[in-house]
């Protein structure tokens, strides 16, 4: 009896996460949709798709780190509804925008200079950093905001946070930053000198006023902040990397424009399997359900077939998104079936490296004392961006 509670109880969550999946999917195809149809846009603000993948995920790993850390709180038992300073909920939304304005300006640095070093044209580095911090901070707010309301609901509820957190958190970072940024990109190169410099102080202060702010707050919300800055600089540069592996493949990906329509669904959608997967496997050592050994136990491969699982469903139904997409807005497509096959093949090879990693992370973290909800979700989506970027522009140049 009590096993066959504990198996509905299982299959209840595969299913509850398939269908935060699905949901996602379909929403960030829009966002795919959106990025064929800016492919002009991209061309004309050289830069702009450097930072593309790495803003993006960012916002995502931001958002989907305060979401993992409220689950957790749910989990143990000490999360409350209560937005004070030194509450749970207070301190990470506190600490969540703090990171977002920082690692926004350090983003645009990074795109710069990486644009610099590999030859590609740019706009100076005060317009990038604008157009980061800018949009950084406007679907950061956005984002968290539907974040702390799903929190809310799964509270309310009695949801499991884990399951559905990621794919919605993945998918709002993609469908909010998107648009958001290609807006902020358009507005910042269109202001006349003074006007740049005057936005340029104002970003600069910012950024001053939220390192003086953690300074201040040593415990709670500065040790969230270190933790994570200590994390997501780094792994800054692999969304960075991301961006140059498409930029410096950006002309065959705008002539066959349902690529660019299938990035951000491939890439949020895999992010979002990972995500779960780092959820659970940071949940179940937090809770003693796994244990943080050298080698994966039969719990983690559970774990790992129901990621597979997932791939197997979604990738397939995001390749005949994109291709029905770029056929109604008149765009090429290399066919349905090439697309399905490279969306499918690039992704089970991702999957599978994600699956080492996202281990690997959460029981070495746990290890050594630290909170595997801090690493965990920043891990696996900043490595998913470049593996996944130069996987599927490797599958696509082999296939096609």
């Amino acid at each position: 009896m009590e096993q066959g509670l504990c198996s509905q109880s299982r299959r209840r969550l595969v299913l509850t996460g398939l269908g935060a999946l699905l949901v996602s999917a379909a929403a960030s195809s829009v966002a795919g949709i959106y990025l064929g149809s800016a492919r002009e846009v991209l061309a004309l603000i050289p830069g702009l798709m450097v930072l593309l993948p790495s803003i993006i995920d960012m916002r995502g790993n931001i958002a989907g780190v305060l979401a993992s850390r409220l689950s957790s709180s749910m989990h143990l038992g000490v999360f409350s509804i209560d937005f004070e300073e030194g509450s749970v909920l207070g301190d990470n939304i506190r600490a969540s925008f703090i990171i977002t304005v920082l690692i926004a300006f350090i983003l645009g640095i990074f795109a710069y200079a990486a644009s610099l070093l590999s030859g590609l044209p740019t706009v100076s580095i005060t317009d990038l950093v604008l157009i980061s911090v800018t949009s950084g901070i406007v679907s950061g707010l956005v984002v968290m905001g539907i974040t702390v309301v799903i929190a809310l609901a799964s509270y309310r509820y009695g949801l499991d946070l884990d399951m559905i957190a990621a794919p919605t958190v993945t998918t709002s970072g993609d469908v909010v930053t998107l648009p958001i940024l290609v807006l902020s990109a358009v507005f910042v190169v269109q202001l006349p000198p003074w006007a740049r410099l005057a936005l340029g102080a104002a970003v600069i202060a910012a950024a001053g006023a939220a390192m003086l702010y953690t300074r201040r707050r040593p415990a709670g919300i500065g040790t969230i902040v270190r933790e994570n800055l200590f994390l997501l600089i780094p792994l800054s540069v692999l969304g960075t990397l991301a961006g140059l592996t498409y930029s410096l493949n950006l002309d065959d990906l705008v002539t066959f424009a349902a690529f660019l329509i299938l990035i951000p669904p491939f890439m949020g959608g895999l992010g979002s399997i990972g995500g779960i997967l780092g959820s659970r496997l940071s949940t179940g050592m937090h809770t003693g359900e796994l244990a943080p050994s050298p080698l994966p136990g039969r719990g983690v491969v559970h774990h790992f077939i129901i990621s597979y699982l997932y791939t197997l469903i979604l990738l397939p139904l995001l390749a005949l998104i994109a291709h029905g997409a770029a056929v109604l807005m008149g765009l090429n497509s290399p066919g349905l079936g090439i697309l399905v096959t490279i969306s499918l093949v690039a992704g089970l090879i991702v999957m599978t490296l994600v699956n080492g990693a996202a281990y690997a992370t959460a029981s070495l973290s746990f290890r050594y004392g630290l909170d595997p909800d801090n690493f965990g979700i920043p891990v696996i989506t900043s490595l998913i961006d470049l593996i996944g970027a130069a996987t599927l522009v490797s599958v696509i140049n082999l296939l096609l």
